[in-house]
């Protein structure tokens, strides 16, 4: 550990760690190389305090809705805990997600929120970037728009990290974010990465040439395998020196560069239909 400053930041990781509300009623700290041995500080700590029994929570401001009887909708884990819940939105329409033990979401104004508080918040701004499937799809099957769309939620509270820990949620690690708001919009089963690109080449086979279809084999790959960020168009020039060293060489190949960003662009349509 650096030592001018250590004790400093032992000092804070504990304070993080006692910061309370409501449903926490512990925290636990991996000290994988015992530095509590360097930073015992009577005058800081004091005595071991017993800790108090978790009372009722506490009402917070907008919270209109009962908390859900734990168990309620989903099945009971080895500590007793739900490790599924069903959440019903505002559509009447369940939505299961895995009962997430830490608190990992917070709310625009900084109030702390379960997964299944997200869920819900989430499911009621998403009317405000599109209105129905199909409008979504449209959406998400350009770059431009997608990145808009994106830029968009992440300026609600909904940003990359927020949206990866529902894909957790849901079970979707392997599936695109795509997947993600159809899900929590319209109940869209979720299809993983993988099988979206399988249903999708026998679409896009029949628009394009062998030795494009060949560049976008490879493209699909590095979108199965990396994820949907290697569809953006700023990737394009990564992507092309990756699989032909160098961009004259890519156009040599495939027919000039306006072809190739047109496909780039073009094709991804056809990995989101229907």
């Amino acid at each position: 550990m650096r030592p001018v400053n250590s004790m400093i930041e032992f000092k804070q990781i504990i304070g993080r760690g006692t910061r309370l509300y409501d449903g926490k009623d512990f925290f636990t700290i991996y000290d994988f190389v015992k530095a509590y041995e360097h930073f015992n500080d009577p005058e800081w700590d004091g005595e071991p305090q017993p800790p108090e029994p978790p009372g009722p929570p506490r009402p917070r401001p907008g919270d209109d809705e009962p908390p859900t009887p734990p168990g309620d909708g989903g099945e009971e884990g080895e500590n007793g805990r739900p490790e599924r819940i069903k959440i019903r939105l505002a559509d009447g329409k369940e939505r299961t997600i895995q009962n997430m033990v830490a608190t990992s979401f917070w709310s625009p104004d900084g109030r702390p929120m379960s997964a299944a508080q997200f869920v819900e918040s989430l499911f009621g701004e998403l009317p405000h970037f599109f209105k129905d499937e199909d409008e979504l799809r449209r959406v998400w099957s350009r770059p431009d728009t997608r990145k808009a769309l994106l830029q968009g939620l992440s300026e609600k509270g909904y940003g990359g990290a927020q949206l990866a820990e529902i894909k957790r949620a849901i079970n979707a690690e392997n599936s695109d974010i795509f997947d993600v708001l159809a899900y929590v919009a319209f109940t869209q089963a979720p299809k993983t990465r993988s099988e979206r690109a399988e249903a999708g080449k026998s679409r896009i086979a029949t628009h394009y040439d062998d030795k494009l279809q060949a560049f976008l084999d490879f493209v699909l790959a590095q979108y199965v395998s990396q994820g949907v960020e290697e569809l953006d168009q700023d990737k394009l020039g990564a992507l092309i020196a990756l699989k032909y060293g160098s961009t004259h060489e890519a156009a040599a190949t495939l027919g000039g560069v306006p072809v190739i960003r047109e496909t780039f662009v073009g094709f991804q349509r056809y990995l989101y239909e229907t």
